[in-house]
């Protein structure tokens, strides 16, 4: 991060505002979301690492097909190999080929051998006739229905999956699995990945209470650092887990300072308000620069961010109630820990979908109502509530499958109307 991204913002007429020329203002949830990205200006460090420990991590260079795959062209299916000779039932069987003990003679015109899936097909044969099909005897075969046979059927060709050259996968992808089992496929034993964006994360307040402690009468369980320390490993971050920060100033200007050190964001809900005990605010003053913003949105309005330390790391304040927490975390962090790992801006993914009731949001504010989508037998996409919205009804995230996305034109929906989704990380 350079100083000047901190002491000199420059206004961009064509792009974003500097994360602090907007202090204290209220935004659209899309200018929140492009400014907050002017916050990382230098993606995390790169590394290779053994393909086996690589799941989830996202390639730093592309991986190019060094070989065909497959390597040779082979046999689709068990049965026979041949060169195929329209009406021809009569074969002499010449042999067997098998996946890893080839048949190496050319094979002359009239012969045939017996194959196995995935063998390479012997020079000279061009067909694979399943065994279904097949009288095999001690020296011939016969080939039941052969107006049945079409030439050059059942064969994988060389190449057919990727051709030797190709970009196999590109820098920016994250190795699923079956993105790893195509590295693996290609033969890659390492690959160049960006190291996990470090996140650290912590909880303020007197009354908030780690689980399996004993909850005191005015206490509340530490539920937001639970949701939102997974949401970041989800989202390919490693965390950094802080614990639960006193309400002590000193303490708290103490803990951040480590974090800013030691992280590549800094996570907090809560205590970034006016309030007589949000001591958050203070520290954060005291070790960096904050804009505080209001985000024309429900839930999550209030939002926080700016820079820390010396190292001038990336912050991050979400609102307290845990609801409005997790959904401006998908919002707003989840860009930000992909552009960490040098990926361009790109907004949640959205599907369309119908309403199968009404909905009411307000002009002037984005909405997001926890919503349950499904697929009629026609495969269209219908929509409802999860029920009550309260910023505070954690279980209404553990219902939803998607978040129904009223944007800031739209007062009422009524059943029927198309509306937009953004579907939710749910495994299966």
């Amino acid at each position: 991060m350079t100083p000047s991204s901190v002491t000199s913002p420059v206004k961009n007429p064509d792009g974003p505002l500097s994360c602090f020329d907007l202090d204290d203002r209220q935004l659209s949830v899309k200018q929140a979301r492009d400014t907050l990205l002017t916050l990382v200006e230098t993606p995390v460090p790169r590394e290779r690492i053994a393909l086996q420990t690589a799941h989830g991590r996202r390639l730093a260079e592309s991986i190019t097909a060094a070989i065909d795959v497959p390597q040779n062209t082979n046999a689709a299916m068990d049965g026979i190999a041949l060169a195929w000779q329209t009406g021809k039932t009569h074969w002499a069987l010449a042999g067997q080929a098998l996946a890893g003990v080839p048949f190496t003679p050319t094979l002359a015109p009239g012969e045939c051998v017996t194959i196995a899936t995935g063998a390479p097909l012997p020079n000279g044969a061009d067909t694979v006739i399943m065994r279904e099909q097949l009288e095999v005897h001690a020296d011939h075969v016969v080939v039941n229905s052969p107006e049945r046979v079409r030439a050059g059927q059942n064969v994988r060709q060389a190449g057919e999956d990727i051709a030797r050259g190709s970009v196999a996968l590109a820098a920016g992808e994250r190795l699923d699995a079956a993105r790893l089992g195509f590295a693996a496929s290609l033969g890659a034993g390492d690959v160049a990945v960006y190291r996990r964006p470090r996140v650290a994360l912590f909880s303020t307040g007197s009354e908030v209470t780690a689980p399996g402690e004993a909850l005191p009468a005015a206490g509340i369980f530490d539920a937001n650092r639970f949701t939102l320390g997974g949401l970041a490993r989800e989202h390919g971050a490693e965390v950094i887990d802080l614990g639960i920060l006193p309400d002590c100033p000193a303490a708290i200007r103490k803990a951040l300072a480590r974090a800013a050190a030691d992280a590549d964001l800094v996570l907090t809900s809560g205590g970034v308000s006016m309030g007589q005990a949000d001591y958050t605010r203070e520290a954060l003053d005291a070790i960096g620069q904050l804009a505080f913003w209001r985000v024309a949105m429900r839930p999550g309005r209030p939002l926080a961010c700016g820079l820390l330390g010396e190292a001038r790391t990336p912050f991050v304040g979400l609102p307290g109630n845990p609801v409005a927490a997790m959904v401006a975390f998908l919002q707003f962090v989840a860009p930000l820990l992909e552009r960490l790992e040098d990926r361009p801006p790109r907004p949640p993914a959205r599907l369309q979908a119908a309403a199968d009731e009404a909905f009411t949001g307000r002009e002037g504010r984005c909405d997001f109502i926890r919503g349950v989508y499904t697929a009629d037998a026609q495969g269209r996409l219908g929509v409802r509530s999860t029920g009550a919205q309260g910023s505070g009804i954690l279980a209404s995230m553990v219902d939803a499958n998607c978040l129904i996305e009223l944007p800031d034109t739209c007062a009422a929906v009524s059943p029927g109307d198309t509306v937009t989704i953004q579907p939710l990380r749910r495994d299966p």
